[in-house]
């Protein structure tokens, strides 16, 4: 398939399990996850595969072990097909942008693995140092979630914005405790479907994240960064990167920016790229999409082999 875009899930999709069906049947797959246990000193792959989930769910560990699950099953898709994907684009959701580089070629797996490891324990830093948390706003429309996230920041002092566009009707909003507080309760009475606390208490993509900032920029400063072989669409600007200046910048700058997924798939649509898959468990990112634009009703999504050995049987 020539005109393909490889999508990659962000933390919170990893769950126990993933990636053992890829690696009983492929060794492309079981040779990323290896080489992850000896990167990292320590037995990723056991974590993923037999958890327990609080360990697997922790930010330190979360953001390795997605990515080392998307990684193996692109190796495994390229392994079942016998070549290289032939990409024109990728994307990845806030930390899956890590595996979207890799996919490109941007990033060896060594480099994202220590940063992405690196990326988790700085969050978890800032939760201690700027303590704050994150709330999903359904069915109220971003302009008024903007103006009511402005008030609370008004009327508290405290920061807040939207941080995660994912898809028309789906927001999240992220900052500090009391403007977080209020800006949940003012969507609430402005008639939003559900408002939902999200169970961690760290304030992604926001300025809260300027209390790591440095630390993470030293970490990306070192990394050795490559012209992707394709584009690879920012989370922060909805535009691909194509240098290794504009991964770096936006690297760093991702740490306190909003996600903007949904202007991210507008793009790659408006662009005229049709084909779609998302690497990775979950599933979240193809459900994204069939709220983002109804014309893409099921988007493969390969987290085992048997999605895999189906998405290689239809015709192209």
């Amino acid at each position: 398939m020539s005109d393909l875009v490889l999508l990659f899930p962000g933390q919170g999709s990893q769950e126990v399990g993933m990636g053992a069906d890829l690696i009983a049947h492929s060794p492309a797959a079981a040779q990323v996850f290896d080489r992850a246990d000896e990167v990292l000193g320590f037995s990723l792959s056991r974590l993923c595969f037999e958890g327990p989930e609080e360990t697997l769910t922790d930010t330190i560990n979360a953001q390795p072990a997605l990515l080392t699950a998307s990684v193996a099953a692109l190796r495994a898709l390229e392994e079942a097909q016998g070549a290289p994907v032939a990409a024109v684009a990728a994307a990845g959701h806030s930390m899956g942008e890590f595996s979207a580089l890799v996919s490109a070629g941007a990033l060896d797996f060594d480099d994202a693995l220590r940063l992405v490891r690196e990326r988790g324990r700085l969050m978890k830093l800032a939760d201690e140092l700027a303590p704050g948390g994150m709330a999903a706003i359904i069915a109220l429309d971003t302009e008024v979630v903007a103006q009511l996230c402005a008030s609370a920041r008004e009327s508290t002092g405290a920061f807040v914005h939207i941080a995660n566009d994912n898809c028309p009707g789906q927001l999240v909003i992220s900052g500090d405790e009391a403007a977080l507080v209020a800006a949940m309760q003012a969507c609430e009475e402005a008639g939003a479907r559900k408002v939902v606390r999200l169970p961690i208490t760290i304030a992604a993509h926001s300025p809260l994240m300027g209390a790591v900032e440095d630390e993470f920029a030293a970490a990306v400063n070192a990394a050795r960064i490559h012209t992707p072989a394709f584009p690879v669409i920012a989370n922060s600007s909805a535009q691909p990167l194509l240098s290794p200046d504009d991964i770096r910048r936006e690297l760093i700058g991702q740490l306190r920016s909003a996600v903007r997924w949904t202007e991210s798939m507008q793009y790659l649509i408006g662009q005229g790229h049709s084909s779609f898959v998302e690497l990775g468990p979950g599933g979240v990112l193809a459900g994204l999409m069939k709220r983002i634009d109804r014309q893409f009703k099921k988007i493969p999504s390969l987290a085992t082999w048997g999605g895999i050995e189906e998405f290689l049987a239809k015709p192209a």
